[in-house]
């Protein structure tokens, strides 16, 4: 009999062949890889026959009410990851019949409280991020370049790190981006983006080549496609030399576009296409930016805001 774990690894791959998201497949095997040690550790179940109601509500109670490595209480949006996972999983095995169908509903639905995006930095900020890439090595004008383009584009890590030499353009400064399900949407990016990029692809990219039939816009010192989790390490390395007041991820420059854009006043259904979102829901929190900055401008400027009789 297969165990959990394997069950697991034949679920990821049906949904990599599905074409799902590489980078939503990765974080969704961590958190159900998260469950599956807590069922074995804390119960000795390895096989799905064994996991019953009990079973997953124990483990319901048990992550709702736990802290974090630093001792403080899980974030409701850390809580409804979690649990989303384990849904999506516990659903799929119900439907291949190894556990009962709906016992997938034992997990809650984390409702998450209506916020304003975080994690995001200030056009100087991030120009002070961008600032600290030291550009005098091969390697360092390519990390600087993929923050350009990120930071331009509002694109995914996994969109950046799959660009082929073929899909951009640098005359019209548009980039055929490869998205979610296989989906292909046209992006612009920004012209410094564009000086980075030429002097990148005429004279360093050339340096790290040793396939010429490489079609990889970022190498490797081998010359291979650079896999995520070197582009993570080197953005974690940065980070933590900014010291700025948020954690930078590849996520920090997509929220960062973003809001740079809803705030410039850019339609919001252009804003959807550039991010290649399938609805406007993923947008919503995003909509709350203007009426803040009016608010804030209100109380700046109107002299009656100043008066303190």
């Amino acid at each position: 009999m297969k165990t959990l774990h394997q069950h697991l690894d034949e679920y990821l791959s049906c949904a990599r062949a599905a074409n799902q998201s590489r980078v939503h497949l990765r974080g969704l095997g961590f958190c159900v890889r998260r469950f599956l040690r807590w069922q074995q550790e804390s119960h000795g179940i390895t096989t799905a026959d064994r996991l019953t109601a009990p079973h997953l509500e124990a483990w319901v109670r048990h992550y709702a009410s736990g802290s974090t490595r630093k001792g403080m209480p899980r974030k409701a949006t850390t809580i409804s990851k979690q649990f989303q996972c384990d849904r999506v999983f516990i659903q799929w095995l119900g439907k291949v019949g190894m556990v009962p169908q709906r016992m997938f509903e034992l997990i809650p639905k984390v409702k998450l409280p209506y916020r304003l995006p975080t994690g995001v930095l200030t056009h100087r900020q991030m120009e002070k991020f961008l600032g600290l890439v030291d550009t005098t090595n091969p390697a360092g004008w390519q990390f600087r370049t993929m923050l350009e383009f990120l930071y331009t584009s509002g694109v995914r890590a996994d969109e950046l790190l799959g660009l082929n030499t073929i899909s951009l353009d640098l005359a019209n400064r548009t980039a055929r981006i490869m998205g979610k399900g296989s989906k292909e949407r046209i992006v612009p990016f920004g012209e410094t983006a564009r000086r980075y990029l030429e002097t990148y692809l005429r004279s360093i990219r050339p340096l790290l080549l040793r396939d010429p039939a490489e079609a990889a816009v970022w190498l490797t010192r081998e010359g291979a496609r650079i896999p995520y989790y070197t582009f993570r390490r080197q953005l974690v390395e940065l980070s933590n030399r900014a010291k700025l007041p948020v954690e930078v991820t590849a996520h920090t420059f997509r929220r960062s576009f973003t809001t740079e854009l809803i705030r410039g006043g850019a339609n919001i259904y252009h804003v959807k296409e550039l991010l290649g979102h399938e609805s406007l829901e993923t947008l919503k929190a995003y909509t709350k930016l203007t009426i803040v900055d009016l608010k804030k401008t209100h109380g700046r400027c109107h002299p009656r805001e100043h008066d303190r009789s």
